[in-house]
């Protein structure tokens, strides 16, 4: 079905009879239309468009069925056998079994399974090792680190002293003599390593070194490459890191929730729990537990390692391909899911590009690029990834065809061309729709 180039609301509009999905969600449609409606749209967007952002992808059936469950019914403040609530004695039993799972496929000693997401996982982090004002340590958000690895804008650049290192500009990659020496200088309380926009194998050994040297807790923020540390498509930070974060949607596949993972129960773990209730949270949200037990379960499973790697050979093949059509890539390419590119070569701002290929059903976002001259809001780059395109079946076969699309449609953008971007759009639905995503309702 091919959808007209113009702008994403009025592609799929929320009252659109297409997108209502009565069969689907029968009590919702009855109760609810107008939401029902606005549902519908949303799964006929994302089953009919190239999702590749980073951070997005699709879960299983078995996951979105987890997260609707009576579950949500339950309060459970505390945690197994530890309750301020009665009537836990299936409560309990689901998040031991997400936490057990959790240390069995990363190989921790500790799990903690109930923060609500990332930022909130790291928060604990710092209430969990540092005290208000202590130093702390970070790369740079416009390098490609996170906003709460001590950054200026984020609580805990305002609670702590963030002090930031960044990349080479002549290689996009991380100096580890100049991190040394910057940690030896500052003496941060913590150290992050990990980010949202790191192309290249994050090693976790460099920087367990100098956090150790420097007698500094290291966290490793995996939110994006959890699912490809799982598979094995890229090296854990067990036993070099003391806690690990990390969202548990992205490559992981599971619901929007987080996880904190200890090196060891004693010590590191009783903190980590501390911090995220009492002192954080209140009861967390049994549902998403569930459906991260579900993801966990996927993920150990031989299917998961070969979608990992599927992942990482889908990047690669596709950085290639669009190295050969002239996209400057920071760092010349990838290791993992992701793809950062730098568009001013092409003579186009990420923002404008972002947002016709938008249009033209290539779903990405605009994102600084190391030593950016431009505004965070209307920055150089685009970044894009693997995961979901991989979900859905897409393999290396079709990168040129990907990377085809992205080239026109960063011309279009550059000279206008709406219509060149119709026809891309018309082109990505008939290969959606050769390739329908897990999860999704069918008609």
């Amino acid at each position: 079905m091919s959808l007209p180039a113009s702008t994403p609301s009025q592609r799929i509009p929320a009252t659109d009879p297409a997108g209502t999905p009565a069969a689907h969600h029968p009590a919702l449609t009855a109760t609810d239309p107008e939401l029902a409606a606005l549902v519908g749209s949303e799964e006929r967007l994302q089953a009919t468009t190239l999702r590749m952002i980073a951070s997005e992808n699709y879960v299983s059936g078995a996951v979105l069925e987890a997260g609707g469950t009576v579950l949500q019914n339950k309060y459970s403040e505390g945690y197994p056998g530890r309750r301020y609530y009665e009537g836990q004695q299936v409560i309990d039993q689901v998040e031991n079994l997400a936490r057990e799972r959790a240390k069995a496929l990363f190989g921790t000693g500790h799990a903690n399974v109930q923060p609500y997401s990332g930022s909130p996982a790291n928060l604990a982090c710092y209430l969990a090792f540092a005290q208000p004002g202590d130093t702390v340590m970070g790369m740079s958000l416009p390098m490609g680190g996170h906003l709460t690895h001590g950054w200026g804008v984020s609580a805990t650049g305002k609670w702590f002293r963030g002090v930031q290192y960044g990349v080479r500009q002549d290689t996009g990659l991380v100096d580890f003599d100049e991190v040394r020496d910057l940690a030896r200088k500052e003496r941060p309380k913590l150290i992050f390593c990990g980010g949202t926009a790191v192309p290249r194998t994050i090693d976790f050994a460099a920087f367990g070194e100098i956090a150790r040297e420097v007698g500094a807790v290291l966290v490793a923020d995996i939110a994006h490459i959890a699912g490809l540390i799982a598979g094995g498509a890229h090296p854990s930070p067990m036993p070099y890191a003391d806690v690990i974060s990390t969202t548990t949607h992205k490559t992981l596949r599971g619901p929007r929730g987080a996880m904190l993972l200890a090196r060891e129960p004693e010590n590191l773990g009783k903190a980590v729990d501390k911090a995220v209730f009492p002192g954080l949270q209140g009861g967390p949200h049994n549902q998403t537990t569930a459906a991260i037990a579900v993801a966990l379960h996927e993920a150990a499973q031989p299917a998961f390692r070969d979608y990992a790697h599927a992942v990482v050979g889908n990047a690669k093949a596709l950085a290639e391909e669009l190295l050969a059509r002239g996209f400057d890539l920071v760092t010349g390419g990838t290791d993992n899911h992701l793809i950062l590119m730098d568009l001013t070569p092409k003579d186009v701002p990420g923002k404008t590009a972002a947002k016709a290929l938008d249009r033209a059903g290539i779903v990405v976002n605009y994102n600084t690029v190391p030593f950016d001259p431009r505004k965070p809001f209307d920055p150089s780059g685009i970044r894009l990834g693997t995961p979901a395109l991989t979900s859905r079946g897409l393999g290396t076969e079709h990168m040129a065809t990907v990377a085809e699309w992205i080239d026109r449609g960063v011309i279009a953008a550059r000279t206008g061309d709406e219509e060149a971007l119709g026809r891309i759009r018309t082109e990505v639905a008939e290969l959606m729709a050769a390739h329908p995503a897990p999860g999704l309702p069918t008609a």
